[in-house]
């Protein structure tokens, strides 16, 4: 689908992650709020009209009365009711035309619970067609281990073992999801181990 309808975003994408270098000191780094990995996709990204957005959004329910038992349902409704705020506080990192894009590299692994509802509500709202998490592939952790830092990046936060069983039972509704895994190919000093 991606491939098809929205070439342009993906090859954004694609140049993004073609151009993500990793170094030891980005992996060892405390990282603090943020991790300074994310930052290297957003330099990218940002220039290219990739934005950060948060919607919200009242609901507004009409009440049709019928005319009698067997009449028919007017064409007009006799109340209204508001409901503000009904959606509220959902937020994607970048958003480009109808394509939302998350890059979770080591925070808490319910954060994936966050994103996958948000695509999903943006999604059924018809403001994007499709989502796409970047996230820590399992190959990493061989990386981590190496560095010393595995505990930094323990079981409970974000990385595709994590996202697969959300996407399994299918917390992102309908909306289409594209999971990417980062792999150690993007550490240059890593010795070329993997291609």
């Amino acid at each position: 689908m991606l491939t098809q309808s929205f070439p342009t975003e993906l090859e954004e994408i694609y140049t993004a992650l073609r151009t993500l270098t990793i170094s030891k000191e980005d992996i060892v780094s405390p990282g603090g709020n943020e991790s300074p990995i994310p930052p290297k996709i957003s330099a990218v990204l940002e220039p290219l009209g990739w934005r950060e957005i948060k919607i919200s959004g009242d609901l507004l329910v009409k009440f049709y009365p019928r005319a009698g038992k067997k009449g028919r349902f007017s064409d007009t409704p006799n109340q209204e009711k508001i409901i503000e705020n009904y959606i509220d506080g959902h937020n994607i990192d970048f958003v480009k035309g109808r394509i939302a894009l998350d890059v979770e590299w080591n925070s808490k692994d319910q954060t994936y619970d966050r994103d996958l509802f948000a695509m999903r509500t943006y999604y059924e709202c018809d403001i994007i067609s499709a989502g796409i998490i970047i996230t820590r592939s399992e190959r990493m952790n061989e990386v981590f281990k190496m560095y010393g830092v595995m505990p930094k990046y323990g079981a409970s936060t974000t990385w595709m073992g994590k996202l697969l069983p959300r996407l399994d039972s299918r917390r992102h509704g309908g909306c289409p999801i594209l999971a990417i895994g980062i792999t150690p190919a993007c550490i240059p000093d890593w010795g070329g181990m993997y291609e």
